[in-house]
């Protein structure tokens, strides 16, 4: 793993977060992320702290560092959302919250997603043409909203990652380094010359 060290030196990460997030989803990743060098920065609708949901309760809590009416997409490198149900649903229905979802794609800047995430894509008008997975729950949103859903641990399009669940965060949080490391390509509103990769653990 000594590989994954440092890949992320000097990159600076968004973590969109609010009240209800999923716990694993959120700490794992931020774990990940700051192993590799990153510096991750929770953002989100209000300042203090925001509590996470742990399968059939209210979990850990974390500090907010930032709002996104405090910050922009364009002091960050990458952006991760992760799932929950309540998490997502309040981001979703946030102007400045989506608003900061789709910058990240107008500059061609990395996203990953897992579980209830991509339902904040949706919402910013990001998955028509990309191919990606989540719950399976969503999975009619997303194909109404004219992406294609797969049933993968790790979706990878371009420069967005998705995930289904928990079970997935050890691909996820592999291939969001990865992606992460490679860093901007030409913005989601491209369909064309669109690659797909998709991985299964043996």
């Amino acid at each position: 793993m000594s590989d994954s060290k440092q890949k992320l030196t000097h990159k600076k990460v968004a973590i969109l977060a609010t009240n209800g997030f999923e716990q694993s989803e959120l700490f794992k990743p931020k774990e990940a992320l700051e192993d590799a060098g990153a510096e991750v920065t929770i953002v989100s609708l209000k300042s203090g702290k925001i509590k996470a949901w742990n399968k059939d309760d209210w979990g850990k809590s974390i500090d907010v560092d930032t709002t996104v009416a405090d910050t922009s997409a364009a002091e960050f490198d990458a952006l991760m959302l992760p799932g929950g149900v309540m998490n997502p649903d309040a981001l979703r229905n946030d102007e400045k919250a989506v608003q900061f979802v789709k910058d990240f794609a107008a500059d061609g800047k990395p996203i990953a997603a897992i579980c209830h995430g991509p339902w904040t894509l949706v919402e910013a008008g990001l998955v028509e043409g990309k191919t990606l997975t989540s719950y399976a729950s969503i999975k009619t949103d997303i194909i109404n909203a004219g992406g294609q859903w797969v049933d993968e641990e790790v979706q990878i399009d371009g420069n967005l990652v998705t995930s289904r669940k928990p079970d997935d965060l050890p691909a996820f949080n592999e291939a969001m380094v990865k992606t992460f490391a490679a860093g901007r390509q030409a913005p989601t509103a491209s369909k064309n010359a669109k690659t797909t990769e998709h991985r299964t653990l043996q």
